[in-house]
């Protein structure tokens, strides 16, 4: 059947699954689940066993998953994360999809998720397949404007090429790019993952793996929520909240 949703991450449950009063179960969830990746524990087990503990439904279980780190983790991520005024004059490497898919979240009214690690997750995600939604070109000008804003040295948005419709959503890119005069590049990778890992540039993303093996990264999302969608609906499942 035909997919006809015309925003991004919006789900007739949330209102229910994300109410005041499951909040501090979802902490608790974060907690539990963090404390025991610190310890050893394989995370798929954990999932299972933190889950039924608090009888989560799928959605808040992948919500607690995203947003849960061992301290260790989110101790080594904050430690290379970079400052906006420390990113002027450095080439970034943006993980493209990550980034748009997670501010067409926010713009559509879509649940973020604030992670241990300060980082805006969404639950929406790109599996296999991007589809353009209304939010998708103004969430690209909020980016790309706020990264002017910041003088880095180059942007390269970085596409995955097996997803569908990659190279139609770097059209976009380039396009809007040449039209606002930023002189950003786009380019489509068949493992991204690797390339933002490996690199030397500065990484925009909030993927946990590659925030754990990245060298220095910027909190784009972050940053962009904050000063351009202020009424986001965001669900603090971390102790860092979204601040």
């Amino acid at each position: 059947m035909p997919d006809h949703r015309q925003h991004r991450g919006v789900h007739p449950e949330d209102r229910s699954l994300w109410s005041p009063n499951r909040l501090p179960f979802l902490q608790s969830a974060v907690q539990d689940m963090s404390w025991l990746l610190g310890h050893g524990y394989a995370s798929k087990s954990v999932l299972k066993l933190v889950g039924d503990r608090y009888n989560l439904h799928a959605r808040q279980r992948e919500a607690v998953s995203r947003c849960s780190c061992s301290e260790q983790r989110r101790q080594a991520r904050g430690s290379r994360q970079l400052s906006s005024e420390a990113v002027r004059g450095r080439p970034l490497l943006l993980d493209a999809f990550n980034v748009i898919t997670t501010v067409e979240v926010a713009l559509s009214g879509g649940v973020l998720l604030a992670g241990r690690d300060g980082c805006l997750r969404d639950v929406a995600g790109v599996h296999g397949t991007y589809r353009e939604v209304e939010e998708t070109v103004p969430a690209i000008l909020l980016l790309g404007g706020f990264l002017q804003e910041l003088q880095p040295s180059g942007c390269c948005w970085l596409l995955d090429q097996p997803v569908s419709n990659s190279g139609k959503l770097r059209g976009i890119v380039l396009h809007l790019s040449r039209q606002q005069g930023w002189g950003h590049t786009a380019e489509l990778s068949p493992d991204p993952d690797k390339v933002l890992i490996r690199g030397s540039e500065v990484v925009v993303s909030s993927d946990s793996a590659v925030l754990d093996a990245c060298g220095p990264w910027f909190n784009l999302v972050r940053a962009v929520v904050k000063a351009h969608v202020p009424d986001a609906w965001i669900i603090p499942l971390g102790s860092c909240g979204a601040g």
